[in-house]
């Protein structure tokens, strides 16, 4: 178990990781650009350490269900997505968006038992953990920092004009 959740972990900071990288990408290409780039530089690394690791074993698919290769085109909807809601909201905004989604997905898939998952009994406490999930993100986005005060000497009645502007 501790082994998952170190991989979790690793998942997580390369995901944010690469959600930065992508976004600094598209600032000097367009989203399509940045989309082929990121998975075209992925298959190669993945082709790379799929031969070294597995040899000609990694072609051999057994038992695979046709609709499991549009793994791959829900990848472009990732990049695409991700990419533009960064720019939009920022990383730290999409990302705890995204990974809520996940979860919420996640815990419909599971309960559902769909898409071939094993079906994992819905308990309300695994539904009010995603809205605390929520509840975090909208303190974070709407509780918002104040402005910093000026340190200089207003009278009272500037001070007063400048809190209403």
């Amino acid at each position: 178990m501790l082994t998952g959740l170190v991989l979790a972990l690793i998942a997580g900071a390369l995901v944010s990781l690469q959600n930065i990288f992508n976004t600094k990408v598209n600032e000097h290409t367009g989203s399509w650009s940045t989309t082929t780039l990121v998975l075209g530089m992925g298959f190669a690394a993945s082709l790379v350490m799929g031969l070294i690791m597995e040899g000609k074993n990694m072609f051999t698919l057994q038992h695979m269900q046709p609709w499991y290769w549009l793994s791959g085109m829900i990848g472009v909807g990732v990049v695409i997505c991700l990419v533009q809601a960064t720019r939009i909201l920022g990383a730290t905004y999409a990302i705890s968006i995204v990974l809520t989604a996940q979860l919420g997905f996640a815990l419909l898939w599971d309960s559902m038992g769909w898409l071939g998952l094993a079906k994992v009994p819905f308990s309300f406490n695994q539904l009010i953990g995603v809205l605390i999930i929520v509840g975090g993100i909208l303190v974070f986005k709407l509780g918002g920092a104040r402005e910093p005060q000026a340190q200089d000497d207003h009278s009272g009645a500037e001070h007063k004009k400048h809190a209403v502007e």
